[in-house]
């Protein structure tokens, strides 16, 4: 089966790659986005901030090898930006690759994110700034699990799905519950994230623990010696406190500390390693409750080119089906590119 541009046009299909951080989603994604003829829209929390690249693990230009990668640089550090944020943008830039007649790539390992732009996002109420800063206060005299003991209180739901340390999500717990009076649990069931805006294929890497606790260690050594702790050192001389949400990232939270004299170098770099594998932890256990995905076990040594073809096959057969169930036709999808309009 062909798939034309005029197909894409029509059944708008988005294909997504996500996994845990280090498992290697971005050279994965380059090698699915050269097959398809296709950008990769990047599905991460952190590199949407400009300056922050090394921490952030956001790939150069070089490794990028000439795939357009949208959605990263959208902020400076201290910019406000959140989930309907990252939303919209990443609305326009699906919206444009199928008029293109392309086929677009999310990457990443920010399930809200990805959550929302396939599926809805609640719209809440906007952020009431005076009542996170007495928040933050609060949290700064009565200590760090004191927000997180508040939502236990009036949304045990929420605060069940968060880890502790989540200040972001415990302060915006407590600011819907201020405002509206009503848990955000409840209100996220009501919404249920049903909305379905694409037919979308979602595959997730995944690899042996000791293996990605292996790439992890591997991640967090190259980022050092590619000047992590410079790049944190400078960030702060630019005037970006460590308590900005773009600085509580890791790599920039444990260094930080270093810097303030908390604690040693070398404490600073098992923190990150150790946090690193916490963060992966969490972000398997949330993707693992996502409906529909593929799942895909690599191995240690696999080539990132491979198992881009595997995914690839499987995509191939969700399009042919896609296809089928408008218009029955032979198998053998073929995506065809797009004659330029100019």
């Amino acid at each position: 089966m062909t798939l034309t541009c005029q197909d894409i046009q029509a059944l708008k299909p988005v294909i997504v790659l996500v996994g845990p951080t280090a498992i290697g989603k971005s050279r994965v994604a380059i090698e699915m986005a050269k097959e398809l003829g296709t950008e990769v829209l990047t599905a991460d929390s952190r590199q949407v901030y400009r300056g922050m690249d090394i921490g952030t693990d956001k790939p150069t230009i070089a490794e990028r090898q000439g795939i357009p990668h949208q959605l990263i640089d959208l902020v400076d550090p201290d910019q406000h930006f959140n989930v309907g944020d990252f939303r919209r943008h990443a609305v326009q830039e699906i919206a444009r690759l199928h008029q293109q007649g392309t086929v677009p790539l999310i990457a990443g390992g920010t399930g809200l994110y990805i959550r929302a732009v396939l599926r809805g996002l609640w719209s809440g109420p906007t952020a009431d700034w005076t009542f996170r800063h007495r928040l933050t206060q609060e949290a700064k005299e009565k200590g760090e699990g004191f927000l997180y003991q508040e939502l236990m209180k009036v949304d045990p739901q929420l605060a069940k799905q968060l880890h502790p340390r989540d200040h972001v999500k415990i302060q915006r717990g407590l600011e819907v519950f201020h405002l509206l009076g009503t848990p955000l649990s409840q209100s996220h069931q009501r919404h249920g994230f049903q909305e379905i805006l694409y037919p979308s294929f979602m595959v997730g890497l995944t690899m042996e623990r000791e293996s990605l606790y292996k790439r992890i260690e591997a991640r967090v050594e190259l980022e050092i010696a590619k000047g992590l702790l410079q790049e944190t050192q400078e960030l702060l001389t630019r005037g970006f406190s460590r308590t900005l949400r773009s600085m509580t990232g890791l790599g920039y939270r444990q260094f930080s500390g270093y810097l303030a004299g908390e604690y040693s170098y070398d404490e600073a770099v098992c923190l990150l390693k150790r946090d690193t594998r916490h963060f992966a932890k969490r972000q398997m256990t949330w993707f693992r409750k996502e409906p529909s995905i593929h799942w895909q076990h690599i191995d240690e040594d696999e080539p990132s080119g491979q198992v881009a073809n595997r995914v690839l096959v499987l995509f191939r057969e969700f399009l042919s089906n896609l296809k089928r169930s408008d218009s029955v036709k032979p198998p053998n999808t073929v995506l065809t590119p797009c004659e330029s309009s100019s």
